[in-house]
């Protein structure tokens, strides 16, 4: 396997093990917690080459600390909360004065935490905090994996394996990404007497703008069925409010989220491989053929592209003029 199945797979674990986590009831929320406190040990462990230990194995319920390095002198939080309120009650807590010196990490378990990573929080104990180093979520954590080497990669995905396999099991909710490629499964893309004109030229400008040059086959392969793409979103509208925006919004997102951690092809190619994996994880996913499903997405996320939605645009680029 190469390095982006590595990557992928790591991915789709942490951020299943997330949403399950997200989405436990009350009654058996903190028998998991304690999962992920043993899960995020082992796997910080092995991801940073940390000597973390589980305090509670020696102390149950300390106050503020779940996991502790005396090596590395930090201190760990692991929480499925992650409010300014919840870092500030942790830092508070009488005990970390028992600990001048240490580092104090939080790691949020559920949800994301880009926001956190910009606060400014009390910390009465003068611990050593750096929130936008020391907050932790799974796209953070994710984005240290994208860098790792192939041999690094592959010791963290055998790692997931034996500690996750197949057991994450979460409850699929429906996407409208998902269902806009029901859609698009069902059309003849081999029928080109439906091609409306597209200005070529702006395209091609945004293109070399964005110093896309393997991607460029995939742009030029399908940028011809703009027009059909815009028809489906009119119809696929019809059966509600903003639902060729939230589609659009969704794949989006999954650029922003890589924009800066990989750039030029490899995050064109990231794009479609992160729409592909929601997609797939969609209740209401009619399952067809991987490479039609890869057919309709990339004609999907070519569509975004032309339309502004994701890579930079050139001055004064105009898609929609002939």
């Amino acid at each position: 396997m190469n390095r982006s199945v590595y990557y992928n797979y790591i991915d789709e674990k942490l951020n299943l093990l997330s949403l399950r986590t997200e989405r436990r009831g009350k009654i058996n929320i903190l028998d998991f917690h304690l999962h992920s406190e043993n899960f995020y040990l082992h796997f910080f462990n092995k991801l940073y080459d940390w000597k973390l230990e589980n305090l509670n194995a020696v102390q149950q319920n300390v106050e503020a600390i779940d996991l502790i390095d005396h090596t590395s002198k930090f201190i760990f939080q692991v929480s499925a909360t992650n409010t300014k309120a919840k870092v500030e009650s942790t830092l508070s807590k009488d005990i970390l004065s028992k600990y001048p010196g240490y580092s104090f990490k939080f790691i949020s378990i559920a949800k994301d935490a880009s926001d956190l990573r910009a606060k400014i929080f009390s910390n009465p104990h003068n611990l050593i905090f750096n929130p936008a180093l020391d907050i932790f979520d799974v796209n953070a954590i994710l984005n240290y994996v994208l860098g790792l080497d192939i041999v690094k990669q592959k010791e963290i995905y055998e790692f997931i394996k034996l500690e996750l396999g197949q057991e994450v099991d979460i409850v699929k909710l429906d996407s409208n990404l998902a269902a806009i490629i029901n859609i698009l499964s069902k059309e003849d893309w081999n029928d080109l007497s439906q091609l409306d004109q597209i200005n070529s030229f702006e395209i091609e400008r945004k293109i070399t703008f964005n110093n896309l040059a393997r991607a460029k086959f995939i742009i030029d392969d399908y940028k011809i069925h703009y027009g059909r793409v815009d028809s489906k979103y009119a119809q696929f509208d019809s059966f509600g409010k903003n639902k060729s925006n939230a589609v659009l919004s969704s794949i989006r997102k999954e650029y922003i989220q890589q924009k800066g951690v990989i750039n030029d092809d490899e995050l064109f190619f990231a794009v479609i491989e992160k729409v592909i994996l929601k997609i797939q994880q969609s209740a209401n996913y009619e399952e067809i053929p991987i490479d039609e499903l890869e057919l309709s997405v990339n004609i999907l996320v070519v569509d975004a592209f032309i339309r502004c939605k994701i890579f930079e645009n050139p001055e004064n680029y105009n898609y929609a003029t002939a």
